[in-house]
C-alpha cells in the first residue's frame, strides 16, 4: 500500500476515535518521538485518541509531502471542549515512516501551548524576556 494512503487512512482512524483500525495501519512496536520523549508501542497512538475533556476530533491536513517511505503532514486538529461546547484548534506536524503498509516510526510536535491558551489554562499574553 502506498505510504500516503496509509497515513491518510491512519488520520481518518485517529479522527474517528475508534481504535479498531489501528492494528491494520500501525506496527505493534511502532517507535514514536515527540515532546522530548521516545516511546515504543501501538498503545500510545491508540491512547492518544481519547483526550479527557476533548471530543469530536476533526483533522484538516494543510500540507502533505512524501518521499520514498516517509510522509510529512502539517495539520490542524479541531476538538470540542466538552465543558464549554466550544471548538479549540491545535496545529501540528508529524513525519511517518511506512514499511510494508504499516507505520513503523513517527516523529512530531503539536502546539500544546496554543491549545492550553485556548482552554484558559495559560495566560493569553506571556513575556519570555
Amino acid at each position: 500500500m502506498d505510504p500516503v494512503d496509509v497515513v491518510r487512512r491512519y488520520l481518518k482512524v485517529y479522527e474517528s476515535g475508534d481504535p479498531s483500525g489501528m492494528e491494520e495501519l500501525v506496527a505493534e512496536d511502532v517507535e514514536i518521538w515527540g515532546a522530548g520523549s521516545h516511546v515504543v508501542g501501538r498503545k500510545y497512538p491508540m491512547g492518544a485518541m481519547v483526550t479527557p475533556g476533548l471530543s469530536n476530533t476533526r483533522i484538516e491536513v494543510i500540507e502533505l509531502f512524501a518521499a520514498e517511505d516517509r510522509v510529512v503532514a502539517y495539520f490542524n486538529s479541531t476538538y470540542r471542549h466538552d465543558a464549554t461546547g466550544k471548538d479549540v484548534v491545535q496545529s501540528g506536524i508529524k513525519m511517518y515512516q511506512v514499511v510494508d503498509g504499516k507505520i513503523v516510526r513517527f516523529w512530531g510536535e503539536t502546539d500544546l501551548f496554543g491549545l492550553l491558551r485556548q482552554l484558559g489554562k495559560v495566560p493569553a499574553e506571556i513575556s519570555f524576556v
